[in-house]
């Protein structure tokens, strides 16, 4: 058993951990051991903390020995987005022009599942600064490869994460999402991911220097979980949720709300906007809604979202006009081609004037309204996290048509990040030799129905991860 902890849940090991029946120490370094073994095939932890893992880990077994009470994630290993702070390790954003930025404090995610017992094992590949396209490709630390299939992309921009996680590096990553950035890898990789309601979860989203970000950055961006688990990703949730005087955008909202009665109703939308589904992700939703039917889940498909095509434009118009300001100085660290992903929205998307900006604030709140409307009808929401199956790497910075292309395939995940509500993407098995998922999308501040509906289908169409790297990953890393 002590020689593959790594393939057992988060919860597992922490109550190994607990009962005394391994050391956190031992956890760790068979974590460390498995690291060294995949990371060279797959490049997803980019900055490994080897003797800070063991001496934390230490410290958990000597509270233990002392009696201490161990917190619900004690010994358990996980990392940390390339942009989320680590005390005292550098917050690099994937760029070599931040690779000596040492953070002075812990994000207010990292801190909680570290009070948690959790142990940050090392920070995790991303695209540069976020921005540089769907694909985790940093310029500091190269491309993170798909352990499924190295022609396909992880995901991103927590590809690195959703990696570690499905390869057994770690059993918990700390990722972040504004248009599917947690959602995607997860499917991508065969994971589970969670993308909390706006104001769930505390953080600080300053990114880099003292000023706070403007009002779309505020909203759209959330942290979260990946695991392979569904109840792994609930006690990440716990850990994770709750108010805190340093974000005063977290809410005291309880983690469990009231029971619905009778049947909770489940909408299916398998082609949100009727712009085209591929059979693969059809029937991956079929398959989920029928776990879910099986489950006992009043399930009915539904024309479409509410004012998807609405919704998608002023996504792109408010992000592109906060951050146009930024931009002739944020794409020269991006690298060669890094600022194509970009460059192609601020080309195809004007900023707005003053009073654009504010009838499209106007209309944000419309829309999140007709949301809120929907999910009062429907608690929950069945479609797909990508229109298609997982994509090239940089499809989405090729050219025109494939930045359309992925822009298309994110669709649902961009409009529930605009609206703020949560979702869980969930696996859902094997096509072709990738993994296919959903994501099931709920009411503001019920991430518990949304965890509950995706443990139902997880219990009827089983678990994906740990896996070893495929044969061809290893022949490609091998000619790197």
């Amino acid at each position: 058993m002590k020689d593959e902890l790594w393939k057992l849940s988060a919860a597992d090991q922490a109550a190994a951990v607990r009962g005394g029946e391994v050391s956190a120490v031992e956890l760790v370094d068979s974590h460390l051991d498995r690291i060294a073994e995949v990371n060279p095939q797959v490049n997803a932890v980019t900055q490994l903390l080897a003797e800070r893992a063991r001496e934390a880990a230490a410290r958990t077994d000597e509270r233990r020995a002392s009696g201490d009470e161990l917190g619900p994630l004690a010994g358990v290993p996980f990392t940390v987005k390339e942009s989320t702070p680590i005390e005292g390790v550098p917050t690099t954003f994937g760029s070599p022009r931040f690779r000596d930025l040492v953070a002075p404090a812990d994000a207010l995610p990292v801190a909680r599942l570290r009070a948690a017992g959790a142990v940050p094992i090392g920070h995790s590949n991303m695209p540069t600064l976020v921005l540089a396209g769907m694909h985790s490709r940093s310029e500091l630390f190269g491309d993170t490869v798909n352990p499924w299939d190295p022609r396909r992309t992880p995901g991103g921009s927590s590809g690195g994460d959703a990696v570690a996680v499905a390869t057994g590096m770690a059993a918990l990553g700390l990722g972040n999402d504004s248009g599917g950035s947690v959602r995607v890898p997860a499917s991508f990789c065969g994971v589970a991911g969670l993308k909390p309601t706006a104001g769930r979860f505390p953080a600080d989203h300053r990114v880099i220097g003292p000023d706070d970000p403007g009002p779309a950055s505020q909203t759209l961006v959330t942290d979260g979980p990946l695991a392979r688990r569904i109840a792994d990703l609930r006690l990440a949730y716990e850990v994770l949720a709750g108010a805190d005087p340093r974000d005063p955008r977290a809410v005291p909202v309880p983690l469990y709300g009231e029971p619905l009665p009778g049947p909770v109703k489940v909408a299916v939308v398998a082609d949100p906007g009727v712009h085209g589904v591929h059979a693969t992700v059809g029937r991956a939703v079929a398959a989920a809604a029928d776990a879910l039917r099986d489950a006992g889940y009043d399930v009915r498909e539904v024309a479409d979202v509410p004012r998807l095509d609405e919704a998608l434009e002023a996504y792109g118009r408010l992000t592109v006009t906060e951050f146009a300001p930024a931009w002739p100085v944020v794409r020269t660290l991006l690298g060669e081609g890094g600022d194509r992903y970009i460059g192609t929205a601020m080309e195809r998307t004007p900023p707005a004037t003053a009073a654009e900006f504010m009838k499209l604030m106007g209309l944000w709140l419309g829309i999140r309204r007709s949301w809120a409307e929907f999910l009062d009808e429907y608690p929950l929401l069945l479609g797909p996290v990508f229109t298609e199956p997982p994509v090239e790497p940089g499809l989405e910075s090729r050219d025109r048509a494939g930045h359309e292309r992925v822009g298309a395939g994110i669709r649902l995940c961009t409009v529930t990040s605009f609206v703020g509500v949560p979702g869980v993407a969930v696996p859902t098995g094997v096509a072709d030799g990738l993994p296919s998922g959903v994501q099931i999308v709920g009411r503001a501040f019920r991430e518990d129905l949304c965890l509950a509906a995706a443990q139902d289908v997880e219990d009827r169409l089983g678990v994906l991860a740990p896996i070893d790297p495929r044969p061809e990953v290893r022949a490609a890393a091998r000619r790197r």
